[in-house]
């Protein structure tokens, strides 16, 4: 990955592989937007970063013990939201980690994650760690009218 400046990114804004020093950064973006807070091995992600080095905006792709990928931990401070940053994150680790890829994500963002090919997933389609996991959300994520605030997503093979 180069150190340089993204065509998607504000001037200023570039992405790099995660250091050790970036941990806490990770783990408070992680809690700020109320993401899965296991499996944060700094090795895995991909920050952005602004000129003076602050980590803005994160993701990475989780190796799953069925095999199975998924990209997770999309997170971008508040006031750089808007900007290219996840879709820039997003892009550079779809680069570096081909189909298949699965994500969980809430409902609200499907369209968000299908503009880069991600599609819902019904459960005979998906790898066996996101069956289980899709099917305790159903148990414990039910809104008042019946339906599961989940979705699993997947590129499936190469576009």
């Amino acid at each position: 990955m180069s150190e340089s400046g993204h065509p998607l990114l504000p001037p200023g804004i570039h992405l790099r592989r995660a250091q050790a020093a970036d941990q806490a950064a990770i783990r408070s973006l992680v809690a700020a937007n109320h993401l899965n807070p296991l499996s944060l091995r700094w090795q895995d992600f991909v920050v952005a970063v602004d000129s003076p080095d602050q980590v803005v905006g994160i993701g990475q792709v989780k190796q799953h013990s069925d095999g199975s990928r998924e990209l997770a931990s999309i997170a971008v401070v508040g006031a750089r939201r808007r900007q290219g940053i996840a879709r820039a994150i997003i892009l550079e680790l779809m680069s570096t980690n081909p189909a298949p890829l699965y994500l969980t994500c809430r409902s609200a963002l499907g369209p968000f994650y299908a503009r880069f090919g991600f599609v819902a997933l019904g459960i005979e389609q998906m790898p066996l760690y996101f069956r289980r996991i899709y099917r305790l959300a159903r148990l414990l994520m039910r809104s008042a009218s019946g339906e599961t605030q989940m979705l699993v997503m997947g590129i499936l093979s190469a576009r």
